[in-house]
């Protein structure tokens, strides 16, 4: 009788701990405002904004960090408690079921995307556009700010997270359906440059 009453106890500190572990979704929405801004707004070049984006565009990018099948670059918390140490999406994501992401997916989805007020070359953002409207606007419509097409917000994302996206893309890095794959094969240093300062042109 002892045996099972330690069972179950440990069983239930077992899913206490993991609860905790994994959290409510307003102490994740918290420690992911810390990077993202608040409402998911960011304020800095090598974070994306994330409120607005797609629920589907964003639980697929969840499970996809937390099967670590793309890139997890380390960051530093941007706001409340920066003492914490540096982390990772991948980390991040870890332990969070699958309820959870849906939730937070859901969550940031039902808030407005703000378009980041940031400089941009006004000559690169018109080659930009035509680069993007013969290469991204089927799939990215409206210049990359329609949530509609469930493939992410480009336009008015921070210039240095699309930077870096682009440049996982073309290296092979991260994981992309066929035909995106030959559009982004093909482009040049300089037509990224153009269809970021495009995005960017975008307030």
């Amino acid at each position: 009788m002892k045996r099972i009453i330690s069972i179950a106890i440990s069983t239930t500190l077992g899913l206490f701990a993991s609860a905790v572990m994994a959290g409510d979704l307003e102490s994740v929405v918290a420690d992911c405002n810390g990077c993202h801004g608040d409402d998911g707004v960011s304020q800095w070049t090598d974070v994306p904004t994330i409120a607005g984006v797609p629920e589907f565009v964003h639980s697929d990018a969840l499970y996809i960090f937390r099967d670590e099948a793309r890139p997890c670059s380390e960051s530093q918390y941007k706001q409340g408690d920066t003492s914490k140490p540096a982390t990772t999406m991948c980390a991040v994501t870890a332990d969070l079921s699958d309820d959870m992401i849906d939730e937070i997916a859901a969550y940031y989805a039902g808030l407005p995307f703000v378009a980041a007020k940031q400089d941009f070359d006004a000559a690169l953002a018109e080659a930009g556009k035509a680069v993007h409207e013969g290469n991204c606007d089927k799939c990215h419509s409206d210049g990359g700010a329609n949530p509609e097409d469930e493939a992410g917000i480009l336009a008015g994302n921070m210039m240095g997270y699309l930077e870096a996206q682009l440049a996982d893309y073309r290296a092979g890095e991260r994981e992309q359906p066929k035909k995106m794959e030959e559009k982004v094969s093909a482009l040049t240093d300089d037509d990224v440059k153009a269809l970021v300062n495009y995005y960017a042109s975008q307030q």
